[in-house]
């Protein structure tokens, strides 16, 4: 894996790829996080499409170029359209990315996070208490270890990293854990992003919307582990940018899809803040 992957100029250009191709982005996600993933899809310049209908997601995610999964306000229709539309991604060769909300909390949605596994996703994206339970879950433990209350996480990123390192061996994902500083690892190496503002953990689905960015950029990165890496230093930026301004996180949010918007080469090489580690 080359480091040349990890660099702000190679996040400035998965940017203008996304950009020239506008890929469509399938995302089965959550009730919550539906309006906010849509427009900052299209603000970066993806076209979403939020198609969760059983009878439909098959045919949908084979043509999609990416395939988002949040299980985020899970259902039974929705596990079955989850189902049906990870392993026809499977088979048709499209990536998809899982963001496993809340997985350590309730079995029902614990289940439909391993199930989906089998299906060979690209790239995992939660905070260090998803991913910390997941990883103990995919190892084989009946219950998660207690490391979060729901969709908040009560570790830091740096100590999920041994979760998810094995979590992305046992997977073949790269996965990312979101915190003050991002780590993205698939389970040799691991990449960091230091972008990002503290209010954006006060608006509810920017972790979402991230991992949504991640589809869009898998769409045009075919290295998982450095796509993944660039959406986080997009959407941080973005936050970053938005703070500025913001009087507080209702603000934030609107200004955040003008700065997903808004961002362009040189504001990525002058202010990401990107590092690939060695092993």
């Amino acid at each position: 894996m080359s480091s040349a992957l990890f660099t702000s100029d190679a996040v400035a250009t998965t940017l203008e790829r996304v950009r020239a191709a506008t890929p469509l982005v399938h995302n089965i996600t959550n009730i919550v996080a539906a309006n906010s993933t849509a427009n900052a899809l299209l603000a970066l310049g993806a076209s979403p499409a939020m198609v969760d209908a059983e009878e439909e997601v098959e045919a949908f995610a084979a043509m999609a170029a990416a395939l988002v999964v949040n299980i985020g306000t899970i259902t039974a229709p929705q596990a079955a359209a989850i189902a049906r539309a990870t392993k026809a991604a499977r088979r048709a060769g499209t990536p998809w990315i899982l963001d496993p909300v809340a997985v350590g909390a309730l079995a029902f949605r614990a289940r439909i996070a391993l199930d989906s596994l089998a299906d060979a996703p690209r790239a995992i994206r939660g905070n260090a208490s998803e991913i910390i339970a997941l990883a103990h879950l995919r190892d084989g433990h009946a219950e998660p270890p207690p490391s979060g209350r729901g969709v908040d996480s009560l570790k830091t990123a740096e100590q999920a990293l041994d979760a998810a390192g094995r979590l992305a061996r046992a997977t073949g994902a790269c996965v990312v854990v979101s915190g003050a500083t991002d780590h993205i690892t698939d389970g040799a190496r691991i990449a960091t992003v230091a972008n990002g503002h503290p209010m954006m953990t006060r608006v509810t689905a920017l972790g979402c919307t991230a991992t949504a960015l991640a589809g869009a950029c898998l769409a045009v990165e075919p290295d998982a582990m450095a796509a993944c890496a660039h959406a986080m230093v997009l959407i941080g930026l973005a936050g970053e940018r938005a703070a500025r301004e913001a009087a507080g996180p209702g603000s934030l949010q609107v200004r955040l899809l003008d700065a997903l918007y808004q961002l362009d080469r040189d504001t990525v090489t002058q202010e990401a803040r990107i590092a690939i580690l060695a092993p």
